[in-house]
């Protein structure tokens, strides 16, 4: 009897001790809700909307790692976007869209990881200093069709380096392949390539952060995620579209202030040029460990081919039911003023990160959308 109960104990021990060395999660969040917005198109009609993905896009996911040892560790992840309302995949109907990529992670140096992963415009700027990023504005507070990558700018065929946290500085840099013989660079209408660089700084409560991405021949991408559109403005088949942004953050008690800016360049193959900045501001406010209420505002300016600008206002309330479960309320108003064109066509508003999974474009140069929804994590 002793003899059994040791070895039981002894293949328990050993048990533990394999889950120890590795481990896989599986995880994921649906936020779905109900919206509305006036000037839907253009006779001027309203829409009722079932939403997904607005706070967040929805998804599910496979995050693992294994101890290699010497703090050496293997990782990977698998994720997966899709709409609640239609049960269809995201990301161009993609298996893993959002992200799937495999690598090593070293204590004290960084990751070095290889597949489809976010650029450094997402990773320092996007989440951490946008209204869309820190509150539940979400995709409707994310800049026109994401024309500077700070929400699904993600890279394919990508090789990335991220470094360790050096006393709160973080940085990092990546490049995805063409993987077309002859065009290292990308080629018009077949092919994309990418690099993007970028660091972060966080000490206490302030953080600010930077980040450079540039794609050249975005439409050619694989699944081709990038939108070189600004509301009813066509920037034509572009060769490169190249965003450099800086932010901050600082949080005292239970009020977090942010600020951003963005610089984008479009360059059109036939030589024209639009270039788009977009200036923004925000905070939010703890009233109690569940209620947190928030307001922010963005002006966005596009010259050259494209002439005119775009002011936002968000508003926003979340409620947290527990950790994992949050109900919100969410109003934004876009203005519009300019044209499309040097031929004088009116510039219309675009409220939203993606106009054929959020809110249309509108039939007028002003709109107004209104939600309320849930959000569940698992």
């Amino acid at each position: 009897m002793n003899k059994k109960v040791f070895a039981a104990a002894t293949l328990a021990v050993f048990a533990s001790a394999a889950h120890a060395q590795s481990s896989v999660t599986l995880y994921g969040l649906i936020d779905a809700g109900f919206t509305y917005s006036n000037h839907a198109n253009a006779q001027g009609k309203s829409l009722y909307q079932y939403g997904d993905g607005v706070a967040q896009g929805s998804r599910w996911g496979l995050r693992g790692s294994e101890d290699l040892g010497n703090g050496l560790k293997a990782l990977f992840v698998l994720e997966n976007g899709f709409n609640s309302g239609t049960g269809t995949l995201g990301q161009g109907s993609s298996l893993f869209g959002r992200q799937a990529y495999v690598g090593l992670s070293q204590n004290g140096i960084g990751s070095l990881t290889f597949g489809r992963q976010y650029s450094f415009s997402t990773d320092f700027l996007g989440g951490n200093y946008s209204n869309g990023g820190n509150t539940v504005a979400g995709n409707y507070g994310y800049h026109i069709n994401d024309i500077d990558q700070l929400t699904s700018s993600r890279i394919s065929n990508a090789v990335k380096f991220t470094s360790a946290n050096f006393y709160g500085l973080t940085f990092g840099g990546m490049y995805g392949f063409s993987n077309q013989a002859g065009a290292f660079g990308g080629t018009a209408g077949s092919s994309s390539a990418a690099y993007s660089f970028g660091a972060n700084y966080a000490n206490g409560p302030f953080s600010i952060g930077a980040a450079y991405t540039d794609i050249r021949f975005p439409a050619s991408a694989t699944p081709a995620a990038f939108s070189t559109t600004l509301a009813n403005s066509a920037t034509g088949v572009v060769k490169d579209l190249a965003t450099v942004g800086v932010g901050a953050r600082y949080t005292i008690g239970a009020a977090t202030a942010y600020a951003l800016w963005t610089h984008t360049s479009i360059e059109q193959n036939a030589g024209k040029m639009t270039t788009f900045n977009a200036y923004e501001a925000g905070g939010k406010y703890a009233f109690t460990p569940a209620l947190t209420g928030a307001l922010g505002y963005t002006y966005m300016q596009a010259t050259d081919l494209t002439n005119g600008h775009w002011n936002q206002f968000d508003a926003s309330v979340d409620y947290a039911l527990s950790k994992r479960t949050d109900v919100y309320a969410l109003g934004v108003y876009q203005q519009a003023r300019g044209n499309s064109s040097k031929a004088g066509t009116p510039l219309q508003a675009q409220i939203g990160s993606s106009a054929s999974s959020f809110l249309p474009a509108a039939g007028a140069n002003n709109q107004l959308a209104l939600r309320v929804g849930i959000r569940h994590k698992f």
